[in-house]
């Protein structure tokens, strides 16, 4: 199973609770069912983005995440 790492701590659930406020927040905004925009945002540049523990944006907030979708999809 995969898992998400941070500093030798499993975050995991961090990060699907993050998306789920993620995908909650943009379904609500856009008006679409939040399945539909589950797939859009797994599609998705700022979803590999986040999936880069590097990166740091999954230690962003859900709002910031929702935003950067918005601009680079």
């Amino acid at each position: 199973m995969n898992y998400f790492e941070f500093n030798g701590q499993n975050i995991t659930i961090d990060m699907l609770i993050k998306i789920e406020q993620v995908v909650r927040i943009l379904s609500e905004s856009k008006k679409i069912s939040f399945d539909k925009m589950l797939g859009r945002f797994y599609s998705s540049k700022t979803f590999r983005n986040l999936k880069n523990i590097s990166s740091g944006l999954w230690a962003e907030s859900a709002e910031f995440i929702a935003d950067d979708f918005n601009l680079i999809g």
